[in-house]
């Protein structure tokens, strides 16, 4: 069983990740600029709740840019790929990260450039 965080999962909705990551790949952004950027045709005001909602869990925060608002990040990708895949353990793998691994490694086609890079990684953490 893994052992449990201290700190508390960052976990985003899907449509929450969609907008995320445009703030994460632009640093900061619009409204406009995330309705742009989004591959799903979403309502502006749409757009604008889910930043609003962001905003009020403490994942982004906004600047005043002249009658518009610039939002930018305050989870880092990396927070939310943690959390993300505690879940995906937590919930899929019964707690276990051997099992995804597991997983990963029987049922998707990697490269030999994927697997030598996850045999270096295992070689580094056994010693």
């Amino acid at each position: 069983m893994e052992k449990a965080s201290s700190r508390k999962s960052v976990v985003f909705t899907d449509r929450e990740l969609d907008v995320m990551d445009v703030l994460w790949r632009e640093g900061s952004a619009t409204v406009a600029d995330v309705r742009e950027s989004l591959t799903d045709e979403l309502a502006y005001t749409t757009v604008l709740t889910i930043l609003r909602t962001l905003e009020r869990k403490g994942h982004v925060a906004h600047e005043e840019e002249g009658r518009a608002y610039r939002y930018h990040p305050l989870v880092k990708r990396e927070e939310a790929q943690e959390g993300h895949l505690h879940r995906l353990v937590r919930k899929l793998f019964s707690g276990s990260s051997s099992a995804l691994l597991t997983h990963l490694l029987s049922e998707e086609d990697l490269s030999e450039e994927e697997v030598s890079r996850l045999r270096a990684l295992l070689e580094e953490r056994l010693g």
